[in-house]
């Protein structure tokens, strides 16, 4: 499902408003906020703007962000969980605005974190901007998940098999599937208007994954902490161009993508 230039465009509209509510929300979490303070900010913030929260009632789910703790890899329900100090907080939010949709995650600390848990972060968004670079006319699906395992299991992290990334527009989840992992060299060819959600989800010990009870929340099985990046970013004849990179901490972000260019080049 190739997107025109047009269609990129009204994308990258979209994926501002992502972009600018997710800035928002990093920069308000903090201990004691709970994560239905932060999904209420992240409806208002997204709906001010003219969107809709693309989370919101998708096959049912409550909220408006996705708000993962810890141990939680995705999909964690919003609520009356307050945050505690040294927590790990995935946010992940989508907008659907004049028709197509952007999707975005990010990993932040709550107040001062661990050496380890930092490390963690760290690796994950390398992991991101590494399969970002991989994103080049005439490359291969493959090339993008190959890319992201080789740096996380590196490390000694494991990478998530049950969820991964997905092909993005006008719906949420388009084709196609866009594992973490598997062989450089394999899968379809990335063309010029693809259009995809890149989402490594790393975790600190073993890569299973269980869901718990609620139908949603996807834990790591043996409760070591997970990790999750996520960018909307498109193929073009001038290499991978991301639809939701923030102003807020753009910089980092940017050196990380060029590094990681460099590095895979």
């Amino acid at each position: 499902m190739l997107k025109s230039a047009r269609e990129i465009e009204a994308m990258r509209r979209s994926g501002r408003v992502t972009a600018a509510v997710l800035t928002h929300l990093m920069q308000s979490v903090r201990p004691g906020r709970t994560t239905g303070e932060l999904d209420r900010l992240a409806e208002q913030g997204i709906l001010a703007a003219g969107g809709v929260p693309t989370f919101k009632g998708y096959n049912g789910f409550p909220g408006s962000i996705c708000s993962s703790v810890n141990n939680e890899v995705v999909h964690g329900i919003p609520g009356s969980r307050a945050l505690r100090e040294g927590d790990l907080l995935s946010i992940d939010i989508g907008t659907t605005l004049d028709g197509y949709v952007s999707d975005s995650a990010v990993t932040v600390p709550v107040g001062k974190i661990s050496r380890n848990a930092q490390r963690l972060l760290d690796v994950t968004h390398e992991c991101l901007a590494i399969g970002i670079a991989q994103m080049q006319r005439g490359k291969r699906l493959g090339d993008i998940g190959a890319a992201v395992q080789r740096h996380a299991e590196s490390h000694g992290y494991g990478v998530v098999r049950e969820l991964v990334g997905h092909g993005v527009g006008r719906a949420m989840h388009e084709e196609p599937q866009v594992p973490n992992y598997g062989d450089a060299g394999t899968g379809i060819e990335l063309r010029t208007g693809l259009v995809l959600a890149v989402e490594p989800m790393i975790t600190e010990g073993s890569r299973r994954v269980r869901m718990r009870r609620d139908g949603w929340t996807v834990v790591t099985a043996d409760g070591k902490l997970a990790a999750h990046f996520e960018h909307t970013i498109a193929v073009t004849e001038n290499g991978p161009q991301i639809l939701t990179l923030r102003d807020y901490a753009e910089h980092p972000e940017i050196e990380r993508y060029r590094h990681a260019n460099e590095v895979m080049a």
